[in-house]
């Protein structure tokens, strides 16, 4: 029995939620997101909650149950209010600006790094060692996340590098005399 998959998801208002050839639509203030179904799950929309139901009694079905009331809940939740990852950088003339269309990083290379930011995703540099990153596709700000975090991830001795806001770097203690 899935425990993530039994809750129904509540639409908010100004959210439309559609089911048509084994996908799901939701489209809000955000934009419009879609997910595809699998026919061993059954997604259906009463008033303002969608329920997911498996179709047969397999592995399968039980697994992709929770699994796409996830997705279901991840494109309501992206459309309506959207997800944000913050991003912190550490290190001595370590830094972020966003120039037009671009990221540019300054991380302790020969040359900068610019990184092209995506349609449908906002990125702001509040100050230069913060980046944050927002959309309505969770999946897509988390890769964008993690593509930006692998130019010069943390290092573990004086913790320079890029990492996430909420991440704790593990330190190392540097060789003795």
């Amino acid at each position: 029995m899935s425990r993530v998959g039994k809750y129904p998801v509540a639409i908010p208002d100004g959210v439309s939620v559609e089911i048509a050839n084994d996908t799901v639509t939701a489209k809000g203030k955000l934009g419009q997101l879609s997910a595809p179904i699998t026919s061993d799950v059954e997604v259906t929309v009463e008033g303002n909650l969608v329920t997911v139901k498996p179709t047969k009694d397999s592995k399968k079905a039980r697994a992709l149950w929770g699994t796409t009331r996830a997705l279901v809940n991840n494109l309501v939740t992206g459309v309506s209010t959207g997800f944000t990852v913050n991003l912190e950088i550490n290190g001595v003339g370590y830094r972020a600006a966003v120039e037009g269309k671009d990221l540019v990083l300054s991380l302790g290379f020969s040359h900068p790094v610019r990184y092209p930011i995506p349609e449908g995703i906002t990125m702001k540099c509040e100050r230069p060692t913060a980046i944050e990153i927002s959309g309505a596709d969770k999946q897509r700000v988390g890769q964008i996340a993690s593509e930006i975090r692998a130019f010069r991830p943390p290092e573990p001795f004086k913790g320079k590098g890029v990492k996430y806001a909420t991440e704790t770097i593990l330190r190392k203690e540097g060789k003795k005399k």
